[in-house]
Formats: structure tokens, sequence, C-alpha cells
């Protein structure tokens, strides 16, 4: 199976069938299905503001989108993206409101760079004890996220709080912390930019690297990759690392260019929508950029969709086509794999 049907031609067909469900889930509803879909398309794409709207949505997605696939490259289930999200999201919110004095495109970064790391240790911690003790890293990322969970909601409520604000949020960044935005009149910022950069930067590590053979090899067979010389175990701790750094770029860049602050529960669970975003994408940093724009794109619609249609059709449809792409895309990993 080459590449490109496996990035882009067999994906395509499963998001086709996934909205042919949705189509019989909306008929099952009381809704026509046609008009549906039609108006959750105008609301994705064509409706006026919809397709910054969409780009909007699609920037969280690609980050965490990318950051699963870079663990699940290594071999390694990086459950715990929406952890790394979120921590990653309250440090560089920190930045932006405690950090005083410097220009804007150094507070920024500082601010972004916050994130980053932030994210990266919390995806370190499991890399490090699968590696050194064998620890799962399933069980751990989901533990890691419920600790990430309870800390940023004590953090926003006890430490960091608003005091000028009865709701669970930080501060305001200052203005020198956000990112600037990238079309006049909408929410789009540059985190658009900086995560098609972060794609690109990451297809050329794993296809042009020594660091990208290794991980590949390390996520095919870490036993044939150990007996090839690869030291597997800073492999899945490194990999795990990158991959919570990006997670908690996502998080940074939402706080900087969106919300301009921290508030608790900002997140929808883009963090386990990054796993169907990565699924769908095969892994492919730039095949999760298409992904990642269709699950944006209907998100957008599906809210549209909802406001129009009589009967009314819950935007929660997309959670439908969603659970039928993983099922399906898992379906025939497991098949090849000869499950």
């Amino acid at each position: 199976m080459t590449t490109a049907w496996r990035t882009v031609v067999l994906p395509a067909v499963v998001f086709v069938v996934a909205v042919l469900v949705a189509a019989v889930v909306i008929a099952l509803s009381g809704s026509p299905p046609l008009p549906a879909l039609a108006a959750w398309w105008e609301g994705a794409v064509s409706a006026p503001g919809a397709l910054p709207e969409s780009l909007l949505n699609t920037t969280p997605l690609l980050f965490t989108g990318l950051a699963v696939a870079v663990g699940l490259l290594a071999g390694q289930f990086n459950i715990g993206v929406e952890g790394q999200l979120l921590v990653g999201a309250l440090a560089s919110a920190w930045v932006g409101f405690a950090v005083s004095g410097l220009p804007a495109p150094v507070h920024v970064v500082l601010a972004l760079l916050a994130g980053a790391l932030t994210g990266a240790i919390w995806g370190w911690v499991p890399g490090i004890l699968k590696a050194w003790r064998g620890a799962h890293e399933v069980i751990t990322t989901i533990m890691m996220n419920y600790i990430a969970i309870y800390l940023t909601q004590y953090l926003v409520t006890r430490v960091w709080k608003d005091p000028n604000s009865m709701s669970p949020q930080t501060p305001e960044a200052l203005p020198s912390a956000w990112l600037p935005t990238l079309v006049e009149g909408t929410r789009l910022s540059v985190g658009l930019l900086i995560a098609l950069a972060t794609a690109l930067i990451l297809w050329y590590l794993l296809k042009r690297t020594v660091w990208g053979y290794e991980l590949r090899a390390v996520g095919a067979n870490p036993e044939a990759a150990r007996a090839a010389g690869i030291q597997v175990s800073r492999v899945i701790w490194t990999s795990m690392a990158i991959s919570g750094a990006i997670g908690g770029l996502a998080g940074a860049v939402e706080v900087l260019g969106v919300h301009h602050r921290y508030y608790d529960q900002f997140s929808p669970g883009y963090g386990f929508d990054g796993i169907a975003v990565a699924l769908l994408g095969n892994n492919h940093p730039l095949g999760a950029v298409l992904a990642a724009f269709v699950f944006g794109a209907m998100k957008n619609g599906a809210v549209y969709m909802q406001s129009v249609t009589v009967p009314a059709v819950p935007r929660e449809i997309t959670t439908v086509v969603q659970a039928v792409i993983i099922f399906f895309l898992a379906a025939m990993r497991f098949r090849q794999r000869g499950g």
C-alpha cells in the first residue's frame, strides 16, 4: 500500500463513509439529511466568516494531531495530550500576565516557549517511566491528565485567579504577549502559521534526519531497532517529550492567540480529538494538516447546521463522524497487522 494511498485516498474513503453514516443518523433523528448536510457545508466554508472560524478550530487540532502522531510513530500511545495542553496553556498565560517590560516579539516567544517546555516535561515523565521501568504509557498519561486537570484548577482558582473576576480565570495577558491577528475582523491569529510550520518541521525531522529514522524504526519494531544499535529507551522518552511540547504549544497558542488568558475548562477536548486527527492523517504531518482542517471545519459547520435545521440537528453529530472514522481506521490497522 503506497504512502499516497494511506495518507490521502484511504482517509478520504473513510471520511465519505463516516459522512454517509452521519446522514443516516440525521435521517433517523427526523431531519432531512441533504438540507442538513448542505447547511453543514455552508457553515464550514461558504457562509460569511465561516472559513476563518473553521481555520481557528483547525489550529489546536493540528497541534494535538501532530503530538499524538509523534507518539504513535514511535510506538507510544500518548493519551495525555489534553493534560499537556492544559499545563502548557497555563504556563504561557502566567508568563503573559506576570512578566512585564519586554518588547512584544520577545514576550510572545518567551510565553510560547514556556508552554512548550511545560508540555514537554509533562510528556517526558510518562516517557521516562516507560523507558526506565516499563510502565505503560496509556496508564501513566491518563494519570497525568487528571493531575493536570486538578493542578490547573487549583492554580486558576486559588493562586493565579483574576481578583477582578468571579470566574476561575487568570488575569488577562499583557498585549505584548498576544499573537497578532492573521485576518482582520476575525479571531484567527498567526497561531495557524505556527501550527503549519510545526507540521513542516516535523515532516523534515521524520523524513530527513537520523532522529526521525530511529523514531520510525523503534515504532515499527523495537527489538529489531535495539539489535541495530538504536537506543530504544532514549527514543521513547525523547518522542514523548517532543509530543508533549507540541501539545503544550497548542495550549499556548490558544491562550495567546484567542482567549488572552487561561480559564478553567477552556478546552473542549482538543487533546482527545487529536487522536482522530492523527489516525485520519495516517500519522503523517502533512496528512494531519488535511485531517485537522476536516475536523475543524466540521465542528464549525455543525454549530451553524444546528441553528438552521428544523428539527435541529445536534452539533454532536461530529462526534459520530469521529467515532466512525476511528473505528474504521483502527479496524483496518488491526487487520493489516494480522490481528
